[in-house]
């Protein structure tokens, strides 16, 4: 299996980038294509153990920054390393591409070089939630914000099949986040879709709201892109903070000797637990290919596990399953945009 790394990709670009797809090619047993500027890559490569890996080395001369809008930018750049990255999947020169780069560029990329899946009205990309429920899988994630409720009813679709495919959870249940269990709670995308998910044929069990999402009510949650990055990343750094007062604690009541020999080690290991760099990345769903979109603050850890969810992405199938359940779904799957 052939993956592309935007190594351009990223706020730690390129040297973190780099470091973790190669300890990603050599953990996944994977063939690695390095996509970007070549004085750069080969920069880290020359610091770098390679021994052992297949990799080669695809330039792209141009890059796109995080403050750059994201179609204006793939527009104007159509040497930069996200496009090029994505280039190759289309061609059927890698099977899947990598990036910790403009998560709204990756989308766009993605959107105009694969394209959508036939009957696909939004991509949309969600994540387990965190270490806390990995039972749990939250979307959309930050890709769309302004939403629908046919894209919410795709949404609960693609997630759900993610869920089985990826997490391999049975007849996963599904639900819509809202301000109140009842069904009319919620803004007006929240209550129209309520009812096209009710007739989907998916195991929807209602509306849900935020305390319940850590207690696991829920397979697949459903909100627009707004609300679903913000309870991640409030989650993310509430864990944080919460473990940090934990040891703090501790520490003023406890002997530094039992702090140090057992307490700090199992702390660092929860942290380690619930830290996104062990999802490391996830799917755009949607589009006609295997494309991973991972946090802009990356480096190498997070690389490395961003390299595993593409390929359990291409060795599940996941394309072709979004494809073919969507179209058995119908008319359902596809409800007129108000």
């Amino acid at each position: 299996m052939k993956i592309a790394v935007d190594a351009m990709g990223g706020d730690y670009a390129p040297e973190e980038i780099v470091k973790g797809a190669l300890v990603g090619a050599r953990e996944h047993d994977v063939e690695l294509i390095l996509v970007g500027q070549p004085q750069a890559i080969e920069a880290e490569l020359a610091e770098a153990e390679t021994r052992g890996i297949v990799f080669s080395l695809v330039e792209a001369p141009q890059v796109i920054g995080m403050e750059e809008h994201p179609a204006q930018a793939v527009r104007r750049k159509k040497g930069a390393s996200i496009v090029v990255a994505t280039r190759l999947v289309g061609e059927g020169a890698a099977d899947a591409v990598v990036t910790m780069g403009h998560t709204g560029a990756a989308m766009i990329a993605a959107l105009w070089v694969l394209g959508p899946i036939e009957g696909i009205r939004r991509a949309t990309i969600g994540t387990p939630y965190l270490g806390i429920q990995e039972q749990t899988f939250i979307l959309d994630g930050g890709a769309n914000v302004d939403c629908k409720p046919d894209h919410l009813l795709q949404f609960a679709l693609m997630g759900s099949l993610y869920a089985e495919r990826m997490m391999g959870i049975k007849n996963p249940t599904v639900a819509l986040l809202s301000n109140g269990a009842e069904e009319g709670k919620g803004g007006r995308a929240i209550i129209e879709t309520f009812p096209l998910l009710a007739k989907s044929g998916l195991n929807f069990i209602g509306n849900m709201e935020g305390m319940d999402i850590p207690l696991g009510r829920a397979n697949v949650v459903v909100t627009d892109g707004l609300v679903g990055n913000v309870v991640v990343k409030l989650t993310e750094g509430l864990t944080s903070r919460l473990l940090t007062v934990v040891e703090e604690e501790l520490a003023s009541i406890l002997p530094s000797q039992a702090l140090d020999s057992a307490l700090r080690p199992t702390l660092a290991e929860i942290r380690k637990r619930y830290h996104y760099s062990r999802i490391g990345g996830m799917p755009l769903l949607g589009v006609n290919g295997v494309v991973v979109i991972g946090h802009g603050r990356s480096k190498a850890p997070a690389v490395v596990s961003a390299m595993g969810q593409a390929k359990r992405a291409v060795k599940g199938n996941l394309v072709e399953a979004i494809r073919t359940d969507l179209a058995s779904l119908g008319a359902k799957a596809v409800a007129p945009t108000r």
